[in-house]
């Protein structure tokens, strides 16, 4: 029922999750991020707080694959859930279930790992990673190209509803954060068309945090 990304941008040290799923609002369960420290994706018979607990693991100094199975060590269920990591360094852990729903796959390349289940075609994991290496630009354009590659590829047996993608870089919030909850149409390609109106903004949103005294204007009634 879903199938996610998590990946390290070699050139800025960004850490970012792309992920879109069948069900309503995998935003809200499924990507896990600490800036400076890693990512991670929690799905299948999604679990929320194996990626919360694999983020502190990591903040502990350990490895991405020690973070990931002690994460899942704690879990009696861990047979039912896919989990995948990756650290500060782009080093990366990915586990599938025994009991994972459907078709179901992990993908691990240099600062990438992708997961997915309930698969069209198990190769539509391997694109993920492989788009991810071979494009270029900012690490959400990157993502974005590994989740379409996913869709191109066969993504998932039924169609997917909704999508996310989170990305942490220097700040102690994520500097991306953009969803699509529920459409009927391609999450994905709706997902794409949200980060090109954030992407031209988001500096300004980070510079009216960092120094007010240098906000640009918001450009409604009352801050002309």
């Amino acid at each position: 029922m879903t199938f996610s990304i998590a990946a390290r941008c070699q050139a800025s040290g960004q850490l970012g999750v792309a992920v879109s799923s069948s069900s309503i609002a995998v935003g809200a369960r499924c990507p896990w991020l600490l800036p400076g420290t890693g990512a991670a994706s929690s799905q299948n018979v999604t679990l929320p707080s194996l990626g919360q607990q694999a983020l502190a693991q990591l903040a502990q100094g350990a490895s991405a694959e020690q973070a990931l199975r002690r994460a899942l060590a704690d879990d009696d269920f861990s047979d039912w859930r896919q989990l995948i990591v990756i650290n500060a360094a782009g080093e990366t852990a990915a586990f599938s279930g025994e009991k994972t729903l459907g078709t179901h796959r992990t993908s691990q390349r240099e600062n990438c790992v992708a997961a997915g289940n309930m698969l069209a075609s198990p190769g539509a994991i391997d694109a993920m990673t492989e788009a991810f290496t071979c494009a270029t630009g900012a690490l959400a354009d990157r993502l974005l190209a590994a989740m379409q590659a996913a869709m191109d590829a066969g993504g998932e047996a039924g169609p997917v509803h909704s999508a996310a993608l989170k990305i942490v870089g220097n700040h102690a919030w994520p500097i991306v954060d953009l969803r699509i909850d529920w459409t009927d149409a391609c999450p994905i390609q709706a997902l794409q068309t949200l980060w090109c109106d954030y992407a031209p903004q988001m500096q300004d949103y980070l510079t009216r945090a960092d120094d007010p005294r240098r906000a640009p204007s918001y450009g409604v009634p009352g801050d002309e």
